[in-house]
């Protein structure tokens, strides 16, 4: 392929140049783009005099791919890297990559590239598909391809995972009948609460805060300075009884909780699950937030609270303020709780919280080998 220029929506999309070098090796010294990129590491000058040089120039010529500059078109700077790789002629497919300068980022760069990209792609080069990955986690890359018309299809095992990263990725795919105008928001839709969350889940779990009477409760990311508590939690009588918990519940368990279950949940962006701490710091209750795969505006809780915290109103004072969060930020229109029949704790801790209690379901949850029937109850918005 002849490298080309593409001129769009204030940015100038050029081929690299040996003098672009020094501002992409500063560039790559941002901690972001070497733990989600593939960039070496440490990245040094002659990397990126190589990249902007030998790289780009055969990549262009091969036809394997199409590296772009992404530059201010007022000024020249240099702001971003975005282009095509992994060129398939036989399929008339590509994969598009970037990565956005730390001073760029916040202005829509790295959409506005991939959208000139991805139209230069479609008209000139005649592609019917181009596809992105990134390591499930990578939410900043994530918003980026839903904002320029990806449609995130599912996950896949990544063929290059990072040492200290998920082994998992997410896949995304955008056609010629996906793509926005230069300028355009992305179109209404499925699309555009997947980029909500992904803002979400892109930053570190928030502290959100419940107040029990005067005693003010946090909830945070649970951490290992929970477990001990947790582990005894999880071996009271009345929680093996009641929820699920491995039985007999070992620490092995708990840390495993802690790294199968909330770490990646939370990387997904298909859950949050909190401890609840008191005014020392101390774990008193867990209470989560899961997403139902099947509806994205509903989702359901679960909970369960230290023996040594029962019967002081911490639960529902810590439900109502999670429930608020998820209404709030991540655009829930629906909370649902369930409980076996006969959990008369876990109902009246639902109730207080606001929940209605709606019927039994018969039958409605698996439990230790069994199906009881359950309860099942609502709560909307405007029930808070």
């Amino acid at each position: 392929m002849e490298p080309v220029e593409i001129v769009e929506d204030g940015l100038v999309l050029r081929p690299w140049r040996a003098e672009d070098a020094d501002a992409v090796h500063r560039a790559c010294q941002d901690p972001d783009i070497q733990r989600w990129t593939t960039v070496p590491r440490p990245y040094l000058p002659e990397h990126a005099l190589a990249f902007v040089t030998t790289v780009s120039a055969s990549t262009w010529a091969d036809g394997t791919g199409a590296p772009f500059a992404v530059c201010d078109a007022g000024t020249g700077e240099l702001l971003a890297s975005c282009g095509l790789v992994s060129v398939d002629r036989g399929l008339n497919s590509a994969e598009v990559g970037y990565w956005t300068a730390p001073g760029a980022r916040g202005r829509g760069v790295a959409v506005r590239a991939t959208r000139a990209v991805a139209r230069w792609a479609f008209d000139a080069l005649d592609l019917r598909r181009i596809t992105w990955q990134a390591e499930i986690g990578n939410h900043a890359s994530r918003l980026v391809a839903l904002r320029a018309g990806f449609r995130v299809d599912g996950e896949l095992r990544l063929a290059h995972p990072s040492e200290e990263g998920r082994p998992e990725g997410w896949i995304g795919s955008l056609i010629p009948t996906d793509l926005a105008a230069p300028g355009d928001p992305v179109p209404y839709g499925p699309a555009t609460l997947q980029a909500r969350r992904a803002a979400v889940f892109g930053r570190p779990q928030p502290v959100l805060f419940a107040t029990a009477g005067d005693v003010e409760l946090r909830l945070r990311a649970p951490e290992e300075r929970d477990l001990d508590a947790i582990v005894t939690t999880c071996r009271d009588e009345d929680t093996v009884r009641w929820t699920t918990v491995p039985h007999p519940y070992q620490r092995e368990h708990a840390v495993g909780y802690l790294r199968d279950l909330v770490r990646p949940a939370w990387a997904r962006g298909t859950a949050a699950m909190f401890a609840v701490a008191d005014p020392d710091d101390r774990y008193v209750a867990s209470v989560d937030l899961r997403i139902l795969p099947t509806d994205p505006v509903v989702a359901d809780v679960g909970f369960m609270t230290a023996p040594h915290a029962r019967g002081r109103g911490y639960l529902p004072a810590a439900l109502a303020a999670l429930c608020a969060w998820g209404f709030t930020t991540l655009g829930l229109a629906r909370v649902e709780w369930r409980a076996n029949v006969g959990n008369t704790a876990s109902r009246r801790a639902a109730e207080k919280a606001g929940f209605t209690v709606e019927g039994t379901l018969r039958g409605g949850v698996p439990h230790r080998g069994e199906r009881p029937d359950v309860w099942i109850g609502g709560l909307l918005p405007q029930d808070l």
